[in-house]
């Protein structure tokens, strides 16, 4: 009886595709005042120390021009309904619906003089309303 032995391990040749970028992004400084506003609830007793939240992103349906995105500190994150992400020591959850609306979107936040908070950038998104707080696809 004879064995046969491989040298190198066989795989599907998917060592040489590309990593895939997350179809949504976080950026440093949103990731920083997310862990800001973390630490001021266990500061203030809202949530245990140790306690899990994380930042979810979602779309919903209002506005002038149809769509909103809403940001939200959740401690729930379900595995059949939403996508895990982390960014700079955050995670992020989106669930699948409404990552087929955020696809490149990204989460910043901008502390000016002129404007203060966090905004979502969105390439999808084909026109806004006036005051900029929803938009269409």
């Amino acid at each position: 009886m004879s064995t046969a032995v491989a040298n190198e391990p066989q795989g599907l040749g998917l060592k040489d595709a590309a990593p895939v970028a997350p179809p949504v992004t976080v950026t440093e400084k949103a990731a920083l005042e997310v862990k800001r506003h973390i630490a001021d609830m266990i500061e203030r007793k809202e949530i245990e120390p140790g306690g899990k939240l994380y930042l979810r992103v979602r779309v919903q349906g209002g506005g002038c021009s149809g769509f909103q995105n809403k940001l939200d500190l959740d401690a729930k994150f379900d595995e059949k309904s939403d996508h895990k992400f982390e960014f700079h020591g955050i995670e992020v959850v989106v669930d699948k619906r409404s990552l087929l609306y955020l696809n490149g979107a990204t989460v910043d936040f901008h502390d000016d003089l002129n404007k203060r908070g966090f905004t979502i950038s969105n390439p999808q998104a084909k026109s806004t309303c006036g005051c900029g707080s929803s938009y269409s696809m």
